[in-house]
C-alpha cells in the first residue's frame, strides 16, 4: 500500500489531485473553527460540556457528527453538508414517483446535472429549516437562558459583533453552501467523493482529542476501546464489501462471417447497498419529535410543559427506548431504500436489451422476480448488520456503565470513515491501473 501511494505521488496529475484534496480539507477545517459573529463561546462550551449532558444535548452531539464537528464551535459551517444529503435523499425517493424526474434521470449526464441543480435549490430551504431547528435545541438546552441573551441562548447582545437571529440563519445557510462548494471542488479536481470527504475530515479531526481523553482515564480503557474500534472496522469492511455475484450469459450474434458476444460475466449485488443512508433516515425522523417538543419545554401551560419534557426524555439519545426504535427503523429503512434504488436500476430490462440472461431464468418478469428475491434475502444480513452498528454506542455505554461516549469514533462516524476510505482507495486504484501501476488491492 505504501509503495502504491509513493507511485501515486510520483505522478504529477495524481499528486496534484491528492494535494488539492488535502488543501480543501484544511480550508474547511479552518472555516469550522470560525464561530458565527456574536456567539458567546463560554455559553456554547457549557452546552456541549459532558457534565451538563441531558436529553436535548444528546441530539446536538448526533448533529455534530454530521457537521464534521463544526456544530460544537457553532461555526459558519455548523450544519456542514447535511442539508444537501437530506435533499439528495428526497430527490432519490421522488424520482420514481414523478415522471418528469424519471425522464431526466434517463437523459444521461445532462439529466443528472439538472437533477443535481434541483437538489441544490432544495438544499437552501432545508438548510434554513435545520438552522432554526438546531438553534431551537440549543435554546432549550441546560443551563437555562442567561440574563441578557436572546432566544438563541448563545448570542450576547452586548457583543460588538451582535447580529440578529435572522442574520445568523443566513450565515449558517451561506456556510452550508460554502461547504457544499468545497465538496464539489474535491469531486471535480481532487480524489474521492467531495461531500463524503468533507464529513470524513471532520470526524477524523476529532480522533486525537478522543484518544487523549481515553488515555487520561487509563491505559487499559484506551486499549479496550482501540480493540473494539478495530473489530468494528473489520466488521464494517466485510459488510460494505460483501456481495452476491449473479452469473450472466450473453448470447452469440452472427453478422455475416463474424460472431459477436457469447461472453459471461456477473452482477455484483451488494449485501449493504444502502450504505449509511438508513442511519441518516432513522436519526432524522427520531430527532423530529424531540425537536418539536423542545419548543414547548418552557411553556406557561403546565400540562403542555410536562408533556413536552416527557417526550424529550422519551427520545433521549442515551435511552433504551430510543435504541430499540433506532434499531427497528434502521432495518426498515435499509429494506425500503434498497428496494427503491434497486427498482430504479431496472436490471432485468437492461440485460434483455443487451442480449444477456441469467442461466436457468427466463428473461423479463421472471428475471425481475428472481433478482428482487435475491436482493431482499441478502439485504437481511446488511440490515441486521447496520442495526448492530447503530446499537454499538448503547452497548459500550452499558458495558462501561458511563453515560458519556467512550468510543474513539461513533459507530455512525466509523461507517462514514470506512466507506469514504474504501471509495477513495478504489478511485486511486483505478487511476494507478490506467497507468500500469500495481494498486492497493491485490
Amino acid at each position: 500500500m505504501l509503495d502504491a501511494l509513493q507511485n501515486a505521488m510520483r505522478l504529477p496529475d495524481l499528486r496534484r489531485k491528492i494535494l488539492f484534496t488535502l488543501f480543501i480539507l484544511v480550508v474547511y477545517r479552518i472555516a469550522a473553527h470560525i464561530p458565527v459573529p456574536g456567539v458567546d463561546l463560554a455559553a456554547l462550551e457549557s452546552v456541549f460540556n459532558p457534565a451538563n449532558a441531558n436529553a436535548t444535548s444528546g441530539l446536538l452531539n448526533v448533529l455534530d457528527i454530521f457537521s464534521g464537528g463544526a456544530l460544537s464551535n457553532f461555526s459558519i459551517v455548523a450544519m456542514g453538508v447535511y442539508p444537501y444529503i437530506t435533499g439528495s435523499i428526497i430527490m432519490q425517493l421522488l424520482t420514481p414517483l414523478i415522471p418528469q424526474l424519471e425522464a431526466l434521470q434517463k437523459e444521461g449526464d445532462q439529466g443528472r446535472r439538472r437533477i443535481n441543480q434541483i437538489t441544490h435549490w432544495i438544499t437552501i430551504p432545508l438548510a434554513f429549516l435545520q438552522g432554526i431547528g438546531q438553534a431551537s435545541i440549543m435554546a432549550n438546552t441546560n443551563p437555562p437562558v442567561l440574563p441578557g441573551y436572546n432566544a438563541l441562548n448563545l448570542v450576547n447582545p452586548t457583543s460588538p459583533l451582535f447580529i440578529s437571529t435572522w442574520a445568523i440563519m443566513a450565515t449558517l445557510v451561506a456556510g452550508t453552501m460554502f461547504a457544499l462548494w468545497l465538496g464539489e471542488l474535491i469531486s471535480e479536481q481532487g480524489i474521492g467523493s467531495g461531500v463524503s470527504i468533507i464529513i470524513f475530515g471532520g470526524i477524523v479531526a476529532a480522533i486525537p482529542t478522543r484518544v487523549f481523553q481515553l488515555a487520561t482515564q487509563s491505559a487499559l480503557t484506551l486499549i479496550i476501546f482501540l480493540v473494539i474500534t478495530v473489530i468494528t472496522i473489520v466488521g464494517i469492511v466485510y459488510l460494505q464489501e460483501g456481495q452476491r455475484r449473479i452469473p450472466v450469459q450473453y448470447g452469440k450474434r452472427v453478422r455475416g462471417m463474424k460472431v459477436y458476444g457469447g461472453g459471461s460475466t456477473y452482477i455484483p449485488l451488494r449485501v449493504n447497498s444502502a450504505g449509511m443512508i438508513p442511519l441518516i433516515f432513522a436519526v432524522s425522523i427520531l430527532i423530529f419529535p424531540a425537536l418539536i417538543a423542545s419548543w414547548f419545554q418552557n411553556s406557561n401551560v403546565e400540562w403542555l410543559r410536562n408533556f413536552a419534557i416527557s417526550v424529550v426524555n422519551l427520545f433521549d439519545t442515551r435511552g433504551w427506548f430510543y435504541a430499540a426504535i433506532y434499531f427497528v427503523m434502521v432495518i426498515a429503512f435499509t429494506f425500503f431504500y434498497t428496494y427503491i434504488v434497486f427498482q430504479q436500476q431496472n436490471l432485468s430490462e437492461t440485460l434483455q436489451n443487451q442480449g444477456g440472461f441469467i442461466p436457468g431464468i427466463r428473461p423479463g418478469q421472471a428475471t425481475t422476480r428472481y433478482l428482487n428475491g435475491v436482493v431482499m434475502r441478502i439485504t437481511i444480513i446488511g440490515a441486521v448488520g447496520l442495526g448492530v452498528i447503530a446499537l454499538l454506542p448503547f452497548l459500550e455505554r452499558f458495558i462501561s456503565g458511563s453515560d458519556t461516549q467512550t468510543l474513539i469514533v461513533s459507530s455512525t462516524g466509523l461507517l462514514i470513515v470506512v466507506g469514504v476510505v474504501l471509495d477513495t482507495m478504489k478511485q486511486l486504484e483505478a487511476q494507478l491501473m490506467m497507468r500500469h501501476y500495481e494498486g492497493f488491492i491485490r
